[in-house]
């Protein structure tokens, strides 16, 4: 089965080699660094530059978070680049979550999906538009997928792009036994 999906961010994050005083950072990078006390309560700052896709959150513990990226490798990247930027070394990057969607292509009927009872699955039509499917993956791994009546769905909660295609396929399996 083929299965075609988009990555629309990917959470990432790691440790530095030494702690940020992170109130100095909009000083030493005037574009780049964004730090507000008033806002962020003291406990955080961004940064983003022009040849970043995502941002990152830093700790003045060192911890560091990037969002917004694409890909895997992307993430990583950015990660370093505010690491090389601080001076610092960094702790090998962890992905934590990927943010994915597809379109399968055909309208759903999401009061039929909540009846199958292969899935768990969540429809409050009142409450929000989709259903929220839970999908079992190997290793204890849970998938969520939100899926829309449009066809349309997004998968959150994973952190391996062979379990996102695991999920979609498993679901577009379920769907097509179902006949709707």
């Amino acid at each position: 089965m083929d299965i075609h999906f988009n990555i629309v961010n990917i959470v990432c994050t790691a440790t530095l080699s030494h702690p940020v005083k992170i109130e100095y950072l909009p000083q030493l990078f005037p574009n780049e660094a964004i730090y507000d006390k008033e806002i962020y309560g003291g406990r955080v700052a961004y940064f983003k530059s022009e040849s970043m896709q995502g941002k990152a959150t830093i700790f003045p513990s060192g911890k560091i978070i990037s969002v917004g990226t694409r890909s895997i490798e992307e993430a990583i990247r950015e990660l370093n680049l505010v690491a090389r930027a601080l001076k610092a070394s960094l702790t090998e990057p962890k992905i934590r979550n990927i943010v994915a969607t597809a379109d399968l292509g055909h309208i759903i009927d999401l009061e039929q999906i909540s009846l199958i009872r292969e899935i768990a699955s969540v429809y409050e039509p009142e409450q929000f538009p989709g259903a929220i499917i839970k999908i079992p993956l190997r290793e204890e791994n849970i998938a969520t997928i939100l899926l829309f009546a449009s066809g349309k769905l997004v998968c959150v909660g994973l952190k391996k792009l062979e379990d996102i295609k695991e999920a979609i396929e498993k679901l577009v399996l379920i769907i097509n036994a179902h006949k709707f």
